[in-house]
């Protein structure tokens, strides 16, 4: 498809003004370097749609000293996320009696069937794609703040109620005792809960994939080892972390909706 939007051209112009090949803004940016020419060559049906694609357009232009928002609002269209709500929705419409409304009807289920699977295709594509490389920023464990609520509600329940009413009576869900017994010596626990999907890997001391994977809206995830972690997490924005039951503020972190930083 022809580039209408002559954004992809402008990026590679400017890329190669500065005398940056593609392989380095691949390297910067942590994308694939087939991701980057196809973004110059205006095949945006090969990006990430909606959200992810609009912020590659945005990081690549800050890259290249370029404002970004203008070449970000040329290509919104050509990157917008199909609307699934619709195409379900589409699906969902009682057959007529009427051979030609049956014909109509088995195409409007296999577009959907087809819309879903670009989409799926778009979220195992991010997932693949990132890269845990990144600049990390370390918090020391030691000055992560001690939620309050927590160590008031431990103080007064461990002082006036036996262990076993002070599990039923917690202001929040206990797991039985061996679940929740403290790490080993010389090892930490990482606690996420997922407001909306997104996509962890995180690595231990030694450099092994701890956990890798998606997490679906709403669920929970807790990883023990040996610290430091390096943490890579998309759609950070919408986690809960807490490490050894301290709260870790994400945002500082955030860069194009991914969190990428070290806990010692």
């Amino acid at each position: 498809m022809t580039d209408d939007t002559g954004v992809g051209a402008e990026l590679a112009q400017a890329r190669q003004a500065l005398g940056i090949s593609l392989a380095q803004v691949a390297q910067q940016l942590k994308f694939a370097q087939r991701q980057i020419e196809a973004l110059e060559q205006g095949r945006y049906e090969r990006l990430p749609a909606g959200t992810f694609g609009r912020g590659m357009v945005r990081a690549y232009a800050r890259l290249l000293k370029l404002d970004p928002e203008p070449l970000v609002e040329r290509v919104a269209a050509r990157v917008a996320a199909p609307d699934n709500a619709v195409a379900v929705a589409s699906a969902r419409r009682p057959f007529p009696i009427t051979d030609s409304a049956r014909r109509s009807n088995l195409i409007y289920a296999a577009l959907s069937l087809a819309i879903l699977g670009v989409i799926a295709g778009f979220a195992f594509e991010w997932q693949r794609e990132r890269d845990s490389a990144a600049r990390l920023t370390f918090i020391p464990a030691a000055q992560l703040p001690l939620e309050p609520q927590r160590a008031a509600a431990v103080s007064t329940l461990a002082s006036t109620v036996t262990p076993q009413i002070a599990t039923l009576g917690a202001v929040e869900p206990q797991q039985p005792a061996a679940e929740r017994a403290p790490p080993a010596e010389g090892r930490r626990r990482i606690a996420m809960r997922f407001e909306r999907e997104s996509w962890v890997e995180i690595r231990g001391r030694d450099g092994r994939i701890l956990t890798s994977e998606l997490n679906r809206a709403g669920s929970e995830r807790t990883v023990e080892g040996n610290p430091p972690f390096a943490l890579v997490i998309g759609n950070a924005q919408h986690v809960r972390l807490s490490y050894d039951d301290r709260p870790i503020d994400l945002a500082p972190h955030v860069k194009v909706e991914v969190a990428r930083f070290t806990l010692e």
